[in-house]
């Protein structure tokens, strides 16, 4: 059932938008336990502790952000073939979106990096009246628009590289963004909710809960949203045009890492250690293959043109990279 933002995702009252948003405990990934079983594929060594992840086609390459609370934040460039580059950002930075053409984005406190992927060049953008602001999660439209949340529960979409072309502040946090199309689809833990903001940024179409812990988000080439239920032990499964839970399946051992490629929806099993790609289909998942990983598989990507799957640790232990991930294509 589709619930209007108008009442958020939760009770209407007389004072809705005087009151923050009731919240609970936000879920976490579990602390994984030291792996039993050699990791498949092969171990790449990676310095520090992994936030975020991404697959750049243009340069083939993993973009690995690794957020360090004393002090700046360094992006990690793999390429396939050849030795990794480390590329020191200014300061801390907290999530990371990607143009597919070379380019990685990064928020940070007052606005954002951009991250020439080829190139190792650093520049920071300021967002324009934002100087204050704990920007936690970034996300680009289809329109090339980039989209910013906030710490303070508010989503702000850009008119330009450094203006606000709209700001909507409805959550307890914002933390974490995608967009399908010039949708963008926010994640909000404490609520355990996902909704989606349309293209003028300025209103929130739909909310829906989302299980009983959501951590994580991501979106596949079909159109899908795809959250870790991690509290619930579930993968969801949403359409966003509308708002609308389509799968809900249960995926034990606190899910937590996700990405979407054409064949397979992958999930990660942080109490475990294992990561399992699931074909959806058929309209209820159904398990393809499963691999064993490193420890703590908190982030994942996926290269589509050789079908390589990437794990990444969030523990320190390496970027795992199995070729041929989904079997024959």
């Amino acid at each position: 059932m589709l619930v209007f933002i108008g009442c958020g995702v939760t009770a209407c009252t007389s004072d809705a938008t005087d009151a923050p948003p009731p919240t609970i405990a936000p879920a976490e990934a579990a602390v994984s336990p030291p792996t039993n079983k050699p990791p498949a594929g092969v171990v790449r060594p990676i310095a520090g502790h992994a936030k975020s992840v991404l697959f750049d086609p243009a340069t083939a390459s993993l973009v690995v952000l690794g957020p360090d609370k004393a002090g700046p934040a360094v992006v990690t460039v793999l390429p396939a073939k050849g030795l990794g580059r480390a590329v020191s950002l200014p300061a801390a930075a907290t999530a990371m979106t990607g143009d597919n053409s070379g380019h990685a984005y990064a928020s940070t406190r007052g606005g954002y990096f951009v991250v020439d992927i080829a190139q190792g060049r650093v520049n920071r953008v300021p967002v324009e009246g934002q100087d204050g602001t704990e920007f936690t999660a970034i996300a680009r439209r289809a329109d090339g628009r980039l989209v910013l949340g906030s710490a303070d529960g508010a989503v702000y979409t850009l008119s330009s590289d450094t203006a606000v072309g709209a700001e909507l502040k409805i959550f307890a946090r914002v933390d974490a963004l995608v967009a399908q199309g010039n949708t963008a689809v926010v994640l909000d833990r404490g609520q355990t909710s996902v909704t989606t903001v349309d293209a003028s940024g300025s209103k929130a179409e739909h909310a829906l809960r989302a299980g009983e812990g959501a951590t994580t988000l991501a979106v596949d080439p079909a159109g899908r949203v795809l959250v870790a239920d991690t509290r619930g032990d579930a993968l969801l499964v949403f359409g966003t045009d509308p708002l609308m839970l389509r799968q809900r399946y249960p995926v034990r051992d606190a899910p937590y890492g996700l990405a979407g490629s054409t064949r397979l929806t992958w999930v990660s099993q942080t109490t475990t250690n294992m990561v399992i790609g699931y074909d959806l289909a058929t309209g209820i998942p159904v398990e393809k293959v499963r691999y064993p990983t490193v420890q703590q598989p908190n982030s994942l990507a996926y290269d589509e043109a050789s079908g390589t799957l990437y794990v990444v640790s969030g523990s320190g232990a390496g970027v795992q990279v199995i070729t041929d991930a989904g079997g024959a294509r």
